[in-house]
């Protein structure tokens, strides 16, 4: 009889969401037929969770062993059975809960009769047949497939549970007082973590506001979202600051290294066609290359000033010379801004992670 390891489905199952969410944040549809996408609508809008958690059980057991008939979830009918319900209890349930996904608070097997089968005649006396029907037509093409073609069906499933979660309000944790330290930990955990490249611009925006409001200043600050066209949104960078409506600081906010050309390309196509005399590259990993330092500094005698700022420090030292006053405008300005419909679940869910990781420190 096909045993189920349960670690390495736990993995495969973080490895999968991982994955879905990434493509999300990057708006990545990952591919799937017609047919499958059509009965993913059917899925996930029904009513019925449980349809829909069936195939993440199903989807797990095809790729951990192809040899399980992934239509018997339980082992009592025969050698090829797989235990759905210890499946769906250690491993799929806890996980979805954990990562907010609206999900069934009990085992999925609990809709149907006992020792049900996943064939068109266990339709019979169920309330939405659409929905399970939609759950035949992915067991249907898990069984057909081979493994690698198994997989991106099961890539497709688990993308469609991270857009289910992403529509749910995700509550954001909540934190007290926190010393410096403990914000270097944090910020640090925030800033290697996958958010598209949003959550820099977040604490950048965070920082911006604290200095006003610590400082008393009459500055405007305005920024836009992740891979917006600057040409677009009318705006000099990332994030603009003005004042008496002129611009006083336009922000570049990026994870990537910094080098030569891309400078030359911000000075012509940003800075020179906003007239910004103050240019900031923040960055949050690789300092810049040494030609791209000299670039900017060229820029200097033709009344521009291009400068660079590693975000972890700069927020560190502000917030040590504000105090504990201004830690805490920054927590909760901070906070402000993840707690809106903007920011996606994933890096809501990255936010809990770290906090959870950083006051435990």
């Amino acid at each position: 009889m096909p045993s189920l390891d349960y670690e390495r489905a736990a993995s495969l199952l973080e490895e999968l969401f991982s994955e879905a969410e990434k493509n999300s944040q990057n708006g990545e549809v990952p591919q799937a037929s017609a047919e499958i996408a059509s009965a993913a609508d059917l899925l996930f809008s029904s009513r019925i969770k449980s349809y829909r958690e069936v195939l993440i059980g199903c989807g797990l057991a095809r790729l951990l062993d192809p040899s399980i008939n992934i239509r018997l979830p339980y082992i009592s009918q025969g050698e090829e059975a797989f235990n759905g319900r210890t499946l769906d209890e250690r491993v799929i349930n806890p996980f979805l809960q954990r990562r907010f996904v609206p999900c069934s608070r009990g085992p999925y097997l609990a809709i149907f009769r006992r020792s049900v089968r996943f064939v068109p005649e266990t339709a019979v006396g169920l309330r939405d047949k659409d929905g399970y029907s939609a759950l035949l037509v992915f067991i249907d093409a898990l069984e057909s497939s081979d493994e690698s073609t198994a997989r991106s069906i099961v890539a497709y499933i688990i993308y469609c549970f991270v857009l289910l979660r992403d529509e749910a309000r995700i509550p954001v944790s909540r934190i007290s007082r926190m010393s410096l330290e403990q914000w270097r930990v944090l910020i640090g955990g925030l800033l290697s973590s996958q958010s598209g490249g949003l959550l820099p611009v977040l604490l950048a925006v965070a920082m911006l506001r604290t200095i006003k409001i610590f400082y008393k200043l009459r500055w405007e600050i305005s920024w836009q979202g992740i891979n917006v066209s600057d040409t677009a949104s009318g705006m000099a960078g990332d994030i603009t600051v003005k004042q008496n409506g002129n611009i006083i600081l336009a922000i570049e906010v990026t994870g990537r290294r910094i080098e030569k050309a891309r400078i030359i390309s911000t000075f012509n196509t940003k800075i020179l066609r906003s007239g910004v005399v103050d240019y900031l590259f923040v960055f949050s990993m690789t300092p810049p290359t040494d030609d791209a330092v000299q670039a900017a500094s060229a820029y200097f005698s033709q009344g521009h000033e291009l400068n660079f700022l590693e975000i972890r420090d700069w927020i560190i030292n502000n917030l040590g010379t504000t105090g504990s006053v201004g830690r805490k405008i920054f927590k909760d300005e901070l906070l402000a801004l993840l707690d809106t419909s903007e920011v996606p679940a994933s890096v809501k869910m990255v936010w809990n992670d770290i906090v959870n990781e950083a006051i435990s420190f």
